[in-house]
C-alpha cells in the first residue's frame, strides 16, 4: 500500500533521518507527539543507548516521539503498534471488512488502549495505511 504523507510529516521524517542516520517507513503527526514507524532491525539505533537518541530527537522537533517496529506481516504490524502491551495472539479476519482480533494478556489491556485510547487508534491507522486493516479489535 502506497502512504501518503503531509508536509509536516515529510519534514519530520527528514529530521529524524538527519539526526539519527535512519529513514523512517512512515509518520504520523499529532498535536503533541510525532509517530515513526522503523525498521525492526534499526530499532536499537533509533533508541539509542539509554534513550539518549530519542530524547535528543524530540528536543529537536518540541514534540513527544513514540517509534513502532515495521513488521512484514500485517499480524507481527498490529502486534508491534500495540507494544509494550504482551499480546497473545492476532487474527486477521477478511469476512466482510478486514478485522484485527488481538488477544492481550488482562493486565496489558490498559496498556494496548494507552491513555484516552491512543495507542489503539495509533494502531488502527498504521494498520489501515499499511496493511489495509479496517478495525482492530481486543478480545
Amino acid at each position: 500500500m502506497r502512504v501518503t504523507l503531509s508536509a509536516d510529516a515529510k519534514r519530520f521524517m527528514r529530521l529524524f533521518a538527519e539526526a539519527t542516520d535512519i529513514n523512517p517507513r512512515d509518520c504520523l503527526v499529532e498535536d503533541d507527539r510525532v509517530v515513526f514507524v522503523i525498521p525492526a532491525d534499526e530499532m536499537a539505533d533509533a533508541i539509542g543507548p539509554d534513550g539518549h537518541t530519542v530524547e535528543r530527537v524530540e528536543e529537536k522537533l518540541g514534540r513527544e516521539i513514540e517509534l513502532i517496529a515495521d513488521a512484514d506481516t500485517p499480524a507481527a504490524f498490529v502486534e508491534s503498534t500495540l507494544s509494550p502491551a504482551a499480546v497473545r495472539g492476532v487474527t486477521i479476519s477478511e469476512q466482510g471488512d478486514r478485522v484485527a482480533y488481538v488477544e492481550v494478556v488482562d493486565a496489558d489491556r490498559g496498556i494496548a488502549i494507552g491513555s484516552d485510547g491512543r495507542r489503539i487508534e495509533t494502531a488502527r491507522k498504521l494498520a489501515e495505511r499499511h496493511y489495509e486493516i479496517d478495525d482492530i479489535q481486543l478480545t
